[in-house]
């Protein structure tokens, strides 16, 4: 595993702490191949119940690594796709695996890393967190962010993160129900693994169901909602009744 990320188990908790504190835990290439990596190992780990995703020092993640991108140009579009491809991968991993995923921000959330906290299936921010979008400033499009950020936000609100790059303080995310919980900065991580150390004793067989069904509903109209929900009503029949 890459120095870049540590990888600690808290009993079936494996908590994930992005460590480029000088960086604000920004991602290049090596960090988000290892995220992606932790993450496909914990779900199908099973020893790991819950994931927590944090940052070392005073930021979660500032978003992609910037200094990277001088060889991402269209002399380069082999690069390109795969950075593309790789960036798709680590976004869409907390949402797809089976595993509840609980992120803990404190500081600097932005760009990728705003994106990251999003794609968590539970947030925890601290008092001092600035979350937000700023690359159209820079001349880029939050492209591979932008689905969720617009099925958290709403176009209006989205729009307006992007166009103008503001930053929302870690009150605004809970008030918009955006964060589950906000508490001081020292306090986030801790809060954050209490909250997957309760969500690994829900009988895990049904906790992933229903991970899968929540994302599965919101991409479908009323009916074939209602008809995915009898699908997974009928397969929870089949559970043994597990406790654990």
């Amino acid at each position: 595993m890459s120095d870049t990320l540590l990888v600690e188990d808290r009993g079936s908790v494996r908590l994930l702490t992005l460590n480029r504190p000088d960086k604000l835990n920004a991602l290049d290439v090596e960090l988000t191949k290892a995220l992606g990596d932790a993450l496909a190992s914990a779900d199908i780990d099973g020893s790991v119940r819950a994931i927590v995703v944090t940052g070392a020092g005073h930021a979660f993640c500032a978003g992609a690594d910037t200094s990277e991108f001088k060889d991402l140009t269209s002399a380069n579009e082999k690069r390109v796709a795969e950075r593309a491809e790789l960036t798709l991968r680590v976004q869409s991993l907390p949402r797809s695996v089976s595993k509840p995923v609980v992120a803990a921000a404190r500081g600097v959330a932005v760009g990728g890393g705003a994106g990251l906290a999003l794609a968590a299936d539970m947030l925890v921010v601290a008092s001092d967190l600035r979350f937000g979008y700023p690359e159209l400033k820079h001349g880029l499009i939050p492209a591979l962010v932008m689905t969720s950020m617009s099925r958290h936000f709403g176009p209006k609100l989205a729009f307006e993160l992007i166009g103008t790059g503001r930053l929302l303080t870690g009150r605004e995310l809970a008030d918009l129900g955006i964060a589950n919980r906000v508490t001081t900065p020292d306090a986030v991580i801790e809060e954050a693994l209490d909250i997957a150390q309760m969500l690994v004793t829900r009988p895990h067989r049904a906790m992933a169901a229903s991970k899968t069904l929540l994302h599965q509903v919101e991409d479908l109209d009323f009916d074939a909602a209602m008809q995915a929900g009898r699908d997974a009503n009928i397969l929870m029949r089949s559970f043994s009744r597990e406790t654990s």
